[in-house]
Parts: C-alpha cells; structure tokens; sequence
C-alpha cells in the first residue's frame, strides 16, 4: 500500500512511523553519496515516487518533494516549500523560503528554439532561468515559462501561465498572466518594477495605444516592402544597392533577403531563390571562404571589415535561402588555439573595442557556420574563444576594452553587442556579468551626444537594445530598462518614410535596405522588452535573431 504521506508530506515528521522516517533518512543519506553536488537540510522528506535528475540541488529545511514530482536541471529551494504531487521543476530555477507549489504545475527554467525547418527535438535548448522570491504561492495548474522572475508575497492563481516578472505583492491569473489585485500593495509612488506589473497597472489606453501603433508600424512595412526592395534593385546586374542610385554591395544583397523573409515571407521580387543562391556561393573565395567586396581585384582579407561583416551577412542570407556557404571559413576552421589567442590579442580592445568586436562577431559566427557543416576544427579551438572572452571580461562594465577620451561608452558597449551576439547570444550562452553590462548600458544611454532624439542611429540603438534584451532575465533595473525601451521605441515608431523604409540615422539621412532592416529588428527587441512584441507579427531570423541559431 502507498503511504500517504507520499502525497501528503507535510506532517512526515511528526505522524510516519519510526520505521518510515528511517527509511527516509536512509534514501537521503544514499542520494548524497550518489550526487555530491545535492544538499538536502533538516527535516526534508522526498518520495521515493518523485523522479529527481537533478545535476545540482539544493533542498532547504523542511521542504518536501511529493509523488509524481520530476526535477531536472540545477535547482536552489529555499526552507519551508513543497512540491507538490505531479509538479515539473525543471532547468535553472531558484525558489526562495516558504515557496508553495500546487499539484500539476511546471517552473520550466528552459526552452526550445524554434526555427521554422528544423524539427524541434533537433534545435538547441536555451536557458535564461527562473527566480521565485519568498513566501510565493503557485496555484494548481500554474505554468511559470523561462526567463521569469517572481517576487516575493506575490500569489500565481490556479491555471495562470507566466510568461513576464511578477511583481512583489502581485495576485496574477489568466493566459497570459495579468495582474489581477494585489496582496500586498507597492509603495505609493513606487515604480512598476515589471512588465507584467505595468499592465495591471500602468495607463492600459497608453498600453493599447502603443500596440496599436505596432500594429501599424508593422502592417506599413509590409505594405511597402516589396516596393522599397524593387527600387533597390537593378533590373540590369540583377544586383541591389542600400538605395536608388547608390552602388551595389554584398551587404545589400543580405539586407534585402532579410526584408523580404521578415515581411514578405519570402524572396525579394524580381529575384529567384536558385539564382540567389548560385550568387552568393559563388562569391565566396575557394581558398580562404571569404566573400570579398564586389569589385575587390586582390585576394580577400580577413583583417578588412567589409569582408569580416559578410560572414554574418551573406552567411544569414543563404541560411535563410535554405542553403550555406559552399565552402569552409577558413577564418575559424584554419585556426589553431595558440593562432586564435594571437588574433584576439592583437584586437585593438583598448583604443577601438567595436572595430575588435567586430572581428569577434565574424569569428563566432564562422564557428556556427563550421558546426553546421559538419567542418573539423582544431581540438579546443570553441573552448578558446568562449573562454578567452569569459576571462577578460570586466566584472566591472560586464564588457572587453575600455572607455576611450572622445567617445565615452559608445565603442565599448558597442563592441560588446558585437563580440557577444556573434558568440554568447548565436551559440546559446549566458554572458559573464549581465547585471554590469546593464549598469553600463544604462550610463551609456544618458550621453545626448548618442542618445538625444535628433542623434539616434540604427547602430546605437540596436547596440543598447540587445545587450538589454539578452540580460532581461536578471530583472535588473527593470524600470529604468522599461522606461529607456519605451523611449526609443517611440522614436523609431515614428522613424518609417513612407514607400522609401527607414533611414539608418533617424533624423537627416536617405533611408536604405540597411537602416529599414536593422530598425526593423530594433523595433521587435525594444517592444519584446515591453512585453508587446506579438502586436508586431513578425520575429527576426537572420543576423539580427534573438534566439541562438540551431546548430543542425
């Protein structure tokens, strides 16, 4: 017969009997010897029907895991909470004390990417993980998605799926979570410290209003899309330029690809996927696997940037084409551990970290580039990299290099965005010191000189947003993230020239298939931010992705 205290555990202690508390003791006392990394404290109970795989588990005094519980991952429980039976707790999840879970909920600290052709079960897992503070109540049938932080006091009504922060104090329910009351009311004056928080809160006409104007934003893009995409294109060489009149280059062929899949879901008109693709393979050096710039005479060169970029650039265009490069890039697939060392030491970090940046960008994408094609490296050369770059990083700025006399922070975190979506964000790897990098970030974005409405750019923005973006699970800060996403992300919404796209410097340039694609991908990470990226209908897939690229 099944003890009942395997589904009700809460009063082990003081009912079981002397033979099953020994029992207990001795699955616990086995259970360490077998996983050095799990700690379990005083008066714990786990059942012997609960699956527990965890890699690392910390269980705090007088929490119990009951029947029909399964754990994965690396999970930190605090004192005083159950699991409860049939409940999932899975990837990195921390719970505080006193954290009460009802039966058939899941905290599932991991996700799938989902990148359309690639069956799921062969697409990376990534995790963000999930912090639940003190004294929370997860009710029955709850789900609690990656990336989410929960405050303490808050209350997850039966049946909620959580998918932003939960406030402090909050009582949220529905699917998606919405504040419905609260339990313990913020401070008057207090700021929304979430997302979540804000649209039970915060002026939901202002909320609608900015959805709307998504919408719009979204629905003018494609509207005009295949129009900008036919102006750019030269009837003649079959080539595109960035706009009317200006000179073909590599870039602009991948910029226009990428406009045409986000909007149009397919090919740029005027144009054919097999002919797209005999182009840009052909374009790559046999010797080397760099794709030089149109018109080169010499050998290509991979200290040259133009050529370092169309790694990214042409690699993404033919990867959205369903194709690849069709030879390797010799750039990481010639390298060595020592050679690679030599390169990132010779970057100038000091005087120009977005120029070394830059380079790092093209190394790390190289390397996705190589996995997919199934290349042989040289042993040690990823580890070499990743761990080059997690060992000079700055605890202090969370980035490589230094702030320099003329420009501030603006090379730094600029070459920080660079070096990092390129290798931590592509490859699906958790940055070093995400709270540092929003402090720095969040400096940086008080400079008028890049900053002011009449000086934002494509580059500056997008090289605040994603850092910000991909630092999200931290909660760090998160009004003042809030409240700097919604101001830009104003600015860009009114930024679209109609039937001409976007200009790369807001105010006072000719807008181009490079500024119309890489507002378009800013425009979805500052709304994603804010929690209202759905009302736009579209999610980057190429250079500009915000998941890390499956490997295949």
């Amino acid at each position: 017969m099944i003890d009942r205290h395997d589904y009700s555990p809460w009063d082990f202690w003081t009912t079981a009997s002397d033979e099953a508390r020994t029992a207990q003791r001795s699955r616990q006392d086995r259970a360490l010897r077998e996983h050095p990394s799990w700690s379990f404290g005083d008066a714990c109970f786990v059942s012997p029907l609960a699956a527990v795989d965890a890699d690392d588990l910390s269980l705090g005094d007088r929490s119990y895991i009951a029947a029909g519980a399964y754990l994965t991952g690396t999970l930190r429980i605090g004192a005083d909470c159950s699991i409860n039976p049939s409940t999932v707790v899975r990837g990195d999840v921390v719970f505080g004390d006193g954290v009460r879970m009802g039966a058939h909920s899941s905290v599932l600290g991991f996700n799938h990417s989902m990148e359309p052709g690639t069956p799921v079960f062969r697409q990376p897992l990534t995790s963000r993980g999930i912090r639940v503070g003190d004294d929370v109540w997860i009710g029955s049938h709850v789900v609690v998605l990656d990336g989410v932080t929960v405050g303490e006091s808050a209350v997850l009504a039966a049946g909620a799926v959580v998918t932003k922060d939960v406030p402090a104090g909050a009582i949220v329910g529905g699917n998606p979570a919405r504040l419905l009351r609260w339990r313990v009311p913020p401070a008057e004056g207090a700021p929304a410290p979430s997302a979540l928080a804000r649209a039970g809160s915060r002026d939901r006409a202002a909320d609608a209003d900015r959805e709307a104007q998504l919408r719009a934003f979204a629905e003018t893009a494609r509207a005009e899309a295949a129009g900008i995409l036919e102006g750019a294109h030269d009837d003649r060489t079959g080539l595109f330029a960035d706009r009317p009149g200006a000179a073909a280059t590599v870039r602009a062929q991948g910029d226009a690809i990428e406009i045409a899949d986000l909007l149009l879901a397919t090919v740029p008109p005027r144009t054919d996927r097999d002919a797209l693709v005999a182009r840009l393979r052909g374009w790559q050096d046999a010797a080397t696997g760099a794709v030089a710039p149109l018109g080169a005479t010499a050998p290509p060169e991979w200290t040259d940037g133009d050529t370092a970029y169309h790694v990214l650039s042409t690699g993404y265009a033919l990867d959205l084409l369903g194709s690849s490069f069709a030879h390797p890039v010799g750039l990481i697939t010639e390298a060595t551990p020592a050679a690679l060392v030599a390169r990132l030491e010779a970057l100038p970090w000091e005087s120009d970290p977005w120029n070394a940046g830059h380079h790092v960008d093209a190394l790390g994408t190289a390397l996705l580039w190589a996995r997919r094609r199934g290349d042989a490296l040289a042993p040690g050369v990823a580890e070499t990299l990743f761990g080059w770059l997690v060992t000079r990083s700055d605890a202090a700025s969370g980035m490589w290099g230094r702030a320099t006399a003329d420009r501030g922070l603006l090379l730094l975190v600029n070459g920080f965005y660079r070096a990092s979506r390129g290798t931590f964000a592509q490859h699906g790897i958790p940055v070093p010191h995400p709270e540092a990098v929003v402090d720095t970030v969040l400096r940086h974005a008080r400079d008028d000189r890049w900053f002011a409405p009449t000086a934002l750019d494509a580059c500056n923005v997008l090289d605040v947003a994603h850092p910000l973006w991909l630092t999200r699970a931290s909660g760090y800060r998160r009004a003042e993230v809030d409240e700097l996403a919604g101001r830009l992300l104003d600015a860009a919404l009114g930024g679209w020239h109609t039937g001409s796209g976007m200009s790369f410097r807001l105010a006072g340039d000719e807008p181009g298939l490079q500024g119309t694609e890489m507002w378009l991908a800013i425009v979805w990470y500052l709304a994603d931010l804010l929690g209202q990226s759905d009302a736009l209908g579209y999610w980057p897939r190429g250079v500009h992705r915000p998941e890390p690229a499956p490997p295949r």
